[in-house]
């Protein structure tokens, strides 16, 4: 594998790399911002009041939309305004979709962490720090990387829901359904031994001396397991599920939950890859 050279352009300084010629790379190819492969609904979309958003880009499956604004150089305190602004504005005209601000930037700066810090996770933004790496000599390649992801608030059932027992989950769902959480309770306490199941009235949890861990949730159903992993969407991982064989549901978006649909056979067949999966969403909670 022969090294190349790089070196990272400033495409603020540049005459020739505009805001257009970004737009226009991600118009072509959403996947590069890491959210999936997503449609471009629209660009440059006008606004009641005034402005025009960048970028609107929608996940058809999981019916969300992104509000998506550019800035060459480093946020600022208006970039941040417009950003929210527009946000609020789609999720007021559109509210059956589930919106994210996504805001895209050469720097992301300490002050806008500071700003979004006091939303306190109010405002579902995504913050996206973008570098232009000059390849050789005749080559130039753009790199998306997400510095903030959106801000999951819990909720009543998540933090404590109505605490119910193993007898409750037999007569909602089955015997031979609950017993599969068992099973999956045993692949967590390969990564995370002290983790115990703890049943609510909606789910079937995992918890730590009591203490909600939920990184894995389960719902017995009267044949299969629903499974939800709380891992953020990637092609890769979307891929590996599916060459298993393995039911999903659609991607819930607002919860970052890979939502699976097992049977007994899946669990005792693909008991690797769910291993591997449940770490992942552990990582992903502890960190």
């Amino acid at each position: 594998m022969q090294h190349v050279p790089h070196t990272k352009i400033s495409l603020h300084a540049s005459p020739d790399l505009t805001e257009k010629w970004v737009q226009a790379i991600l118009v072509d190819e959403t996947s590069l911002l890491g959210l999936g492969d997503l449609d471009v609904k629209e660009v440059e979309r006008r606004q009641p009041h005034a402005g025009r958003l960048d970028l609107l880009l929608s996940d058809a499956e999981t019916g969300t939309r992104y509000e998506v604004e550019l800035q060459l150089g480093a946020t600022d305190e208006s970039h941040i305004i417009r950003t929210i602004e527009y946000w609020d504005s789609e999720r007021r005209r559109y509210p059956q979709y589930d919106h994210v601000a996504v805001i895209i930037a050469e720097e992301i700066t300490a002050r806008f962490f500071n700003v979004i810090s006091l939303f306190n996770g109010f405002i579902p933004i995504i913050a996206i720090q973008m570098a232009a790496i000059s390849v050789g000599s005749d080559a130039l390649t753009l790199v998306f990387t997400k510095v903030l992801d959106r801000t999951i608030l819990g909720t009543d059932e998540e933090d404590e829901g109505a605490p119910t027992d193993r007898k409750y989950w037999d007569g909602r769902a089955t015997p031979a359904t609950v017993s599969l959480a068992d099973q999956i309770l045993e692949l967590a306490r390969l990564h995370d031994p002290a983790v115990d199941l703890k049943y609510n009235k909606f789910y079937i949890g995992l918890a730590r001396s009591g203490v909600a861990a939920n990184y894995v949730t389960m719902r017995p159903r009267k044949k299969k397991l629903n499974l939800s992993l709380r891992i953020p969407r990637s092609d890769e991982i979307t891929a590996r599920i599916e060459d298993a064989g393995i039911d999903t549901l659609s991607y819930d978006a607002r919860w970052s939950d890979y939502r699976l649909s097992l049977t007994k056979d899946d669990v005792e067949d693909q008991a690797d890859l769910l291993s591997e999966l449940i770490l992942l969403a552990k990582r992903g909670f502890d960190s």
